[in-house]
């Protein structure tokens, strides 16, 4: 894809980003050299390849899924304020 001074103009008008006509030069070059990187990257084959979810294959190790604390909500809530059915009473913020 080619680019001319005047479509960087162009974007840096529509993003309302003020640029000189050397800033807009080095933008330019700078884009150009961005967007032939990318057609570098859409030319590689990648047909072959699976996708992966991260870069190194690697496996969770996850663990049994069992408490480990006992109930102790009514020990907590013997210290609140006001309790009422198992339920922290709270003062009403928003009106």
């Amino acid at each position: 894809m080619t680019l001319s001074v005047d479509d960087v103009k162009r974007v840096a008008n529509l993003a309302r980003i003020e640029i000189s006509e050397e800033e807009s030069q080095q933008v330019l070059i700078q884009l150009s050299g961005i967007f032939s990187l990318i057609e570098q990257m859409q030319a590689v084959d990648t047909s072959h390849i699976e996708p992966m979810s991260h870069a190194q294959d690697m496996i969770q190790r996850l663990r049994e899924d069992v408490v480990t604390e006992s109930d102790q909500h009514i020990l907590f809530q013997s210290i609140a304020p006001q309790v009422e059915a198992s339920l922290y009473l709270v003062p009403k913020v928003i009106e």
